[in-house]
């Protein structure tokens, strides 16, 4: 497998640079496999959708087809991909941040009967708002 940061899937999917764009495809294109797959961990999935939304303007729909195909691109494999499609799937419903889906899905199935927060967006998200 081949570890990808942030920065290789971000410079991948912007065509943005001219020397680390095209860098970032190789490698991608050429060097990931199903036999050698690129690797894509939860944190790069969270960094990839806050830059997306904030550095692109992606809206929902941009953040939910381009994870759609990562997840189903079997050149790659994602951490813990079940989670991430289950936080991807309430998101696209849902009045919540993808990163909160993707906190309460992995407490989830990490076992946690709840997860708490002070944050009123997270909240929508499906976790438990913590009252002072």
């Amino acid at each position: 497998m081949i570890g990808l940061d942030t920065n290789v899937l971000v410079r991948y999917i912007a065509q943005d640079d001219s020397v680390q764009s095209p860098r970032a495809a190789k490698c991608i294109e050429k060097e990931c496999s199903v036999e050698r797959p690129g690797f894509i961990g939860l944190v790069t999935i969270a960094e990839l959708v806050w830059v997306s939304e904030t550095c692109y303007g992606a809206s929902k729909h941009d953040v939910v087809k381009l994870l759609s195909l990562i997840l189903s691109t079997k050149q790659l494999i994602v951490q813990d991909a079940e989670i991430v499609w289950k936080a991807l799937r309430l998101f696209e419903g849902g009045q919540g941040d993808f990163s909160d889906y993707l906190v309460e899905q992995i407490a989830e199935a990490a076992g946690c009967e709840i997860t708490v927060t002070f944050d009123k967006t997270a909240a929508k998200a499906g976790m438990t708002l913590l009252k002072t």
